[in-house]
Formats: C-alpha cells, structure tokens, sequence
C-alpha cells in the first residue's frame, strides 16, 4: 500500500494547481483550504471561517458542491464557475463545431465530385481513385487532429507527467520525417543540447516537434531549410523552429495559433488548420509559453521556465 503521507502530498497539490475554482469546506462551510486560482479569483476567503454567503448561491457562481468523507469527518467540494465563463464557453464550443464542420465539408465536396467523374464514360478512374483515397486520408487526419485537441481540452491526455529528455524524442521524429521532407524539397537540421529536460509527456513532445516541422515540409515551399533547436538558456530550456522560407505576413502573424486558421498560401495545400493550436495548448498546459515571429521565413520559440 503506498504511503498515506505521499497520497495526501499528491491529493494537496493536485488540489493546489487545478485550473478550476475548488473550494474544501467542512460540514459547517468553513474553509478548509483553496486553490490557487480560487485564491486568486476571491476575495473573503479565510481558512477556519465560514466561505462568504455569495459564493454558495447559484449566481452568480453557479456551485457545485460534491460531498466527501476524510478520516470519519464530513466535508465537501465545492466547484465555482467564473461569472460569464459558462456563456463563453458555448459560444467557444459553438464556434469550434461550425469550424469543424467547414472544415469537413470542403473535402468531402471534393470526394463527391471525384466519384461523379469517375462515373464518366472516359474518366481515368485509377487516377480518381488516388485522388479520393488521399481526399478521405485529410478527412481522417482532420477527425484526428479534433479528437486530440478534444482529450487536451478536457484533461483526458494528460500533457505533463515529468520532465524527460528532449534530444531523443526530437532526433527520433525528425529521422522519422527525413525521407518526407526531401520529397517536399525541405532540408532539416537540428541542434540538440542531450542534457536538455521539458516537463512533457514523450508524446507530447512527439507531437510538437511533429507539428512545428509539417507546418514548413507543407506550406514553406520547395528549396526551404527547416532547423529545429533545443538549448538551456539560464534555468529555461528553450525549442526554436525556423525556416527560411516565405514567411507569414504581418497581418496572419497574430492569428498563427488560432484553430482551423490558414494563411492565404496556405489555403490551397492540404492540412487541418489545427497543428500549431495544438502546440500552443500543449505548451500552456506545461506551464510554458509560445511565441511566432517572421523576419526571414518564420520562427517560432517555445520556453519552459525552470
């Protein structure tokens, strides 16, 4: 059985970094203790006193109380939602279903239009058959790239366990993309400090380092470089992936990390739109931060703090 004060230790930090507003309350609603973020977000909030009145009303913080049994005493959960967050949440979730749905609306436009062609007496229909099976490879890639983005979004893949390596992961994924990127005309090079560590799940940094170099092998153009680096920088470890292509301009740059968001030479390669906001979510939620800046091609720098 493992030990009771390593179990508490793992309950009291969980408890310490959750991203939600969650309150511990006795069975006289005295505060217990808080997260972060709820101390952050309240005022009043005194450990050994009651919580203040409004926070137990339904509005305008919504609760949700989930009582809970420690060493024979009675107590409770409480989880606050963020006046206003509720609405923003439907009209985000909105939002992302009517991307979606775009989205896959264009491909299978595409598809049907190969089937009805191939319907013609003089269609070269090996040829349509290429076509359509690399029609429903971007449809499954998209459905892909949602679900994931879906599981980051509601904790289900937990994006950092402890810190690993980065030199093997990223040597691994950029080998594996070798023979890709020279069809595409990209060069890749990289640059790794092996002591380097990212608190990231291995797949995780699969997938970052995955994303950073499809976005160059599909949209940069033929004859790009593509280097990827990973350095100490004070207590920091730093990832920059450049290449010297075409780069984003300056009106696109601001929008780079959005979903489903293109820019206008991007829109007529194939590609979900959802790579670099997967990188932006995997990143914040290690507790890092991403940044894009195009001078000569496009660069984009990922810091861990130490």
């Amino acid at each position: 059985m493992e030990n009771p004060e390593l179990e508490a230790e793992r309950g009291r930090r969980l408890l310490e970094e959750s991203s939600e507003i969650v309150l511990v309350l006795d069975n006289e609603d005295r505060l217990v203790v808080a997260s972060r973020r709820a101390r952050e977000t309240l005022e009043g909030l005194v450990p050994g006193e009651v919580v203040p009145e409004p926070f137990l009303q339904n509005e305008p913080w919504r609760p949700r109380r989930v009582p809970v049994e420690v060493n024979g005493r009675r107590e409770s959960i409480l989880y606050l939602r963020e006046p206003g967050e509720l609405a923003a949440y439907e009209e985000l979730r909105a939002g992302f279903t009517a991307a979606v749905s775009h989205e896959l609306r264009t491909p299978l436009a595409r598809l049907l239009a190969l089937l009805e062609t191939a319907a013609l007496p003089s269609a070269d229909v090996d040829e349509l058959l290429d076509q359509g099976k690399a029609e429903v490879e971007n449809i499954r890639e998209l459905i892909d790239d949602v679900l994931f983005l879906s599981e980051l979004e509601t904790g289900r893949a937990v994006v950092s366990l402890a810190s690993i390596a980065a030199a093997p992961v990223v040597r691994q994924v950029m080998d594996g993309l070798a023979e890709r990127a020279s069809r595409a005309g990209v060069e890749l090079k990289i640059e790794l400090d092996e002591q380097a560590q990212v608190p990231l799940r291995p797949r995780m940094l699969r997938v970052i380092v995955e994303n950073l170099a499809e976005n160059t092998i599909r949209y940069a153009g033929d004859g790009v470089a593509f280097s990827l680096s990973v350095e100490r920088v004070d207590n920091d470890v730093v990832i920059v992936a450049a290449d010297d292509g075409v780069g984003v301009s300056a009106a696109d740059l601001p929008r780079l990390f959005e979903r489903f968001y293109r820019a206008d030479r991007a829109r007529a390669s194939r590609g979900t739109g959802l790579g670099l906001a997967i990188v932006k979510h995997i990143v914040t939620s290690a507790g890092g931060f991403v940044e894009a800046t195009s001078r000569q091609g496009l660069e984009i720098r990922i810091t861990f703090p130490g």
